[in-house]
């Protein structure tokens, strides 16, 4: 492939929404489901609205830094990126993009 064309696949693929929602989609799938689809330590379900109800009215910043640095509250624990240190802050975020998502 020439670098031209390839340059440009790499910036349609960065450019393009639904993919970066996918990216998230797949990421969760890989690691975030085995606790969020059951709900294991109070992880808000997917798709559960009312459980994700009062954590998408909070700042997505807010959101992010939940999820990347984990966090103790009333209903559960969040561990550092669910357990999986190899994610990067953006695959991490992505991911909480996908969740939300599923939850407006």
């Amino acid at each position: 492939m020439s670098r031209p064309v390839f340059s440009l696949l790499v910036f349609s693929l960065l450019a393009c929404p639904a993919l970066a929602a996918a990216s998230g989609e797949n990421i969760y799938n890989r690691t975030c489901s085995a606790c969020h689809n059951l709900g294991v330590a109070g992880a808000p379900k997917l798709g559960d609205n009312e459980a994700w109800r009062e954590r998408i009215t909070k700042d997505k910043e807010e959101l992010y830094a939940h999820a990347i640095n984990g966090f103790a509250g009333d209903e559960g624990v969040m561990p550092p990126k669910g357990g999986f240190s190899s994610l990067s802050d953006d695959e991490v975020k992505s991911v909480v993009d996908y969740m939300v998502s599923k939850a407006e």
